[in-house]
């Protein structure tokens, strides 16, 4: 494998009893779900001693939020109390502490808990700058991923692994569980939709960690000028991609439970099109709906501005009515693996303004769906009424292809 030349080898434990080196894959199965037993799921940051030695010594800035976490207590502060030299940290979408709303810009501060200045990557620039590391001797990546091409933490990652190959600086990489792992679905991304919300040939739902991303980016020569960013990785013990994972931190304002983030590949496609999906209310991505469906669906809420959430959502301070899909029974996700798409074809049959219903123009709050899903063609498919057979017919050979070349790069069963 090509990314294996630029992968420096640290041995890590992986199972309880196996230790690989970077990139190989871990052959130990975990079909249990507890997290209590003697063979329990340990993230990246939570295995200090896999790195603490290591970056002794070493002036470091941490690319993290409010995810960024070893038990109860934030990175940043356990390294910190442990004497690593943290000089600075990097904030991406939603800030340092989590606070900031969706597409806010975020602006440099300082950290009140610790003195560290905290340089945001989320406003004025998207990367760091050959003067934000030119006191640092290593860079570390904690942000809690949900395994979807269109959150934005895995663009963060390759514009600071571009980075840190421009200025020398190596990269170690805490992973952490994908909740979404056991999901390879979606159409890959036709580069010519490629944005801020996709820059990757990835279907939507991707089924890799952090870690199993940055070697793919390596591997293929996505980031700019086909570099390789030399990277240490920390992966997940006693992991695999089929474990149910709670996150222990919201990851995002508006993925604030379990259900949200389990929902989100499916329902964060209805950002492409004229109908509130739960922002402005504290259960976003679990419900979908809008006034012109009333008299339609019974199921009615009501968005509002909410700091740090939503200030001005789609349909804000109108009924909307609806879907409603908070005690939806997610294993029949996890059983099907595979995207619903059935949500998005029963709302446009049954809207009674269809030239509204995938018309971005008419709210600053809507993305184009071809940007949202990645494909030209869906838009059309949805209008002609074509199958669900028939629509994920035209993934392929794409979304196949992807699941073989992901194979190279996985750290775990």
């Amino acid at each position: 494998m090509r990314f294996l030349t630029f992968a420096v080898a640290i041995i890590i434990s992986v199972a309880c009893t196996t230790s690989i080196s970077i990139g190989q894959k871990s052959t130990a199965a975990n079909t249990s779900t507890s997290l209590s037993t003697s063979t329990s799921l340990r993230t990246g940051a939570e295995q200090t001693e896999k790195y603490l030695s290591y970056l002794k010594g070493k002036r470091v800035a941490i690319l993290a939020n409010q995810t960024s976490v070893i038990g109860n207590t934030h990175l940043v502060d356990s390294l910190k109390k442990q004497g690593v030299n943290i000089v600075k940290v990097f904030g991406p979408e939603h800030g340092f502490r989590g606070k900031a709303s969706a597409g806010d810009h975020v602006n440099d501060e300082t950290d009140a808990a610790t003195g560290i200045p905290i340089i945001s990557l989320y406003g004025a620039k998207n990367k760091p700058s050959a003067a934000d590391l030119a006191d640092v001797d290593i860079m570390l990546y904690d942000l809690q991923d949900v395994g979807v091409r269109f959150y934005t933490n895995i663009n963060a990652l390759s514009r600071l692994m571009e980075a840190c190959y421009e200025n020398g600086k190596e990269l170690l990489i805490l992973d952490r569980p994908n909740p979404n792992g056991y999901l390879i679905d979606g159409p890959v991304l036709d580069m010519k939709y490629k944005s801020g919300i996709g820059m990757f040939p990835i279907p939507m739902s991707h089924g890799l960690t952090v870690g199993e991303f940055a070697q793919m980016a390596n591997g293929e020569g996505w980031l700019s000028n086909k570099v390789k960013c030399n990277i240490k990785i920390i992966p997940v013990a006693n992991y695999n991609h089929d474990m149910p994972y709670i996150l222990p931190v919201k990851p995002s304002p508006n993925l604030n439970t379990p259900q949200a983030v389990l929902l989100y590949p499916s329902t964060c496609m209805l950002e492409g099109v004229y109908l509130n999906h739960g922002r402005g209310t504290y259960f976003p991505f679990t419900v979908i709906g809008s006034p012109e469906l009333k008299g339609i669906y019974d199921f009615s809420y009501t968005p509002t501005s909410i700091k740090g959430m939503a200030e001005t959502p789609l349909f804000m301070n109108e009924v909307c009515y609806g879907i409603d899909l908070r005690n939806y029974d997610t294993e029949l996700l996890r059983k099907s693996k595979k995207i619903n798409l059935q949500w998005i074809m029963e709302l446009y049959k049954a809207h009674p303004f269809k030239e509204k219903f995938f018309d971005s123009k008419l709210s600053r709050q809507m993305n184009n769906i071809e940007i949202q899903i990645g494909s030209g063609l869906f838009r059309q498919q949805i209008i002609d009424g074509v199958s669900e057979e028939v629509i994920r017919a035209s993934w392929e050979p794409g979304l196949s292809e992807y699941k073989l070349m992901r194979k190279k790069y996985l750290l775990y069963p």
